[in-house]
């Protein structure tokens, strides 16, 4: 069913929604299909890449950051280790969430592994919206190889809301495809 979903979502994605394509250099190329109307800014030094998206309308309150950086040594390489470092980064968060504590979520790729962390801010919950100030955040790591290892960042006014859930699908729908390096 979830394979069904993610298909179609890149179907409609195609249809009605954009395309993001992230050139790796040598490690490939990372494309994301996002429904809805989202703007896009890629940043690059010789690190990372960043694709920042933000709502081109201004009633939609959320945002996603992904970046991309090429590790020397590949320390992910089982998903228990994925795990364990994204709840480890995510515990000063947590502390100050509704939730308290941070719990691994597996993102459903279609290549790869990764686990996300969802939080709600305890001083914006129930309040009306307010541009920029995020009710909801999800946090977390994706592996994609060896040598390409995804950060994400999803904010929003909340994890059922439309624009969230656009974010979180263009992440789960995303395609890499590898480089010719390592």
């Amino acid at each position: 069913m979830t394979r069904f979903l993610l298909l179609f979502l890149v179907s409609a994605a195609g249809l009605f929604g954009q395309m993001e394509t992230l050139d790796l250099g040598p490690h490939g190329r990372l494309t994301l299909y996002l429904l809805g109307e989202w703007r896009a800014n890629t940043t690059r030094n010789t690190e990372q890449i960043t694709l920042t998206l933000a709502p081109k309308k201004e009633g939609v309150n959320a945002s996603c950051t992904v970046q991309v950086s090429f590790p020397e040594t590949d320390r992910y390489d089982t998903k228990a280790r994925l795990k364990l470092r994204v709840e480890a980064d995510c515990y000063g968060i947590a502390e100050e969430s509704v939730e308290k504590k941070a719990y691994g979520r597996e993102f459903s790729l279609s290549t790869g592994y990764g686990f996300y962390c969802s939080f709600t801010d305890p001083k914006l919950r129930g309040r009306p919206m307010e541009k920029g100030n995020y009710k909801v955040m999800s946090v977390g790591k994706v592996r994609l190889s060896a040598a390409v290892l995804v950060d994400v960042q999803i904010m929003g006014e909340g994890f059922a809301d439309e624009a969230y859930q656009q974010l979180l699908g263009a992440i789960e729908g995303m395609e890499y495809t590898p480089g010719r390096g390592r």
